[in-house]
This record gives structure tokens, C-alpha cells and sequence, in this order.
């Protein structure tokens, strides 16, 4: 049986918090996210704060089913995001941590806990699709216990899986 969507919280973990994604985060994240290095795995370019609050809206709209997305926000300061695509009882998890708070376990953190989330609304089957270079990502991956398959995506990036049966 297909779990049904859950509605999308915040969620605290040892020491963030994730707030569900709103247009006013924009002009926050706008900031953090105007670094061309963020993008290098990913590709594109970083969002002008206009249409990082075209974004947002469309997101927060709850047009994409499925589509949950966070703010990462350690010491009331953002500094990341985090977003999990759900499809029946799996997820694709996906981080984003600014570059200058990055080494210093948030994502693992923000992922963990997006990963525990979805698992207590019956989504058991957690997954990611890393870039084979982003070696952070793949670290990230690997904490949450997942390990990657031989599939790779039209974009070039390796289906990661649960090691757990």
C-alpha cells in the first residue's frame, strides 16, 4: 500500500531546524545561494533574488506534489536547503549548504532528519542522485547508509539506494 503524502512540517534535529520552504525565505536565501561553486555538480546558475521568489512561490503553491522542501537553519541563521521527491513509499533526498558553512555536518544532519521524517509518514525507501564527483555528496549519502547503484541519470548523476533490505 502507498503511504498517503504527509503535509509538510518543521523538523527539528540536534542542532537545526527545517522550516518548510515560504517566498519571504527568498531574499534570505538569495545571498547564500549566489556562489557559482554551489552549481557545480548541478549546473545552471544561481537565481537572481526575482526569480529565486518566482521559485519559492511555485514551490511553496503545493504544485508539486510530492515536492517537499526545507530552509536549513542553524542558530536561527540559514544556511542551506534540503528537499525530498516523494514517489509511493520512496523519497530522493537533495541538500544544498551554502559554501561557508559547509564541513560542518549539516547536511548530513538536514538529510538525517528529512530521511527520519519521511520514514515515520511510511516513506521507508530513502535515495539521492549524486553528481560520481561531488565526493561531499557522496559522504552525505553514505551516512545516511545509502550506497551507490551502476544507474546513472540523463543528467550523469548515480542513483543512490538503501543499503537496508
Amino acid at each position: 500500500m502507498t503511504p498517503a503524502l504527509p503535509t509538510v512540517e518543521a523538523i527539528r534535529t540536534e542542532r537545526l531546524v527545517l522550516e518548510p520552504l515560504r517566498v519571504r525565505h527568498a531574499d534570505e536565501m538569495a545571498p547564500l545561494l549566489d556562489d557559482e561553486r554551489l552549481h557545480e555538480f548541478i549546473g545552471g546558475r544561481p537565481l537572481t533574488p526575482d526569480q529565486l521568489r518566482a521559485r519559492y512561490a511555485r514551490l511553496a503553491a503545493g504544485g508539486h506534489n510530492g515536492w517537499f522542501n526545507w530552509v536549513v537553519r542553524c542558530c536561527g541563521v540559514a544556511v542551506g536547503t534540503v528537499q525530498a521527491t516523494v514517489e509511493g513509499a520512496a523519497a530522493d533526498v537533495a541538500w544544498v549548504v551554502g559554501t561557508g558553512h559547509q564541513r560542518k555536518g549539516y547536511a548530513t544532519e538536514a538529510a538525517r532528519g528529512v530521511v527520519g521524517w519521511l520514514g515515520e509518514h511510511g516513506i521507508r525507501q530513502p535515495g539521492a542522485a549524486i553528481h560520481p564527483g561531488n565526493h561531499a555528496s557522496a559522504a552525505v549519502a553514505r551516512k545516511l547508509g545509502l550506497v551507490p547503484t551502476d544507474v546513472v541519470d540523463d543528467d550523469g548523476e548515480v542513483r543512490w539506494v538503501s543499503a537496508a533490505p
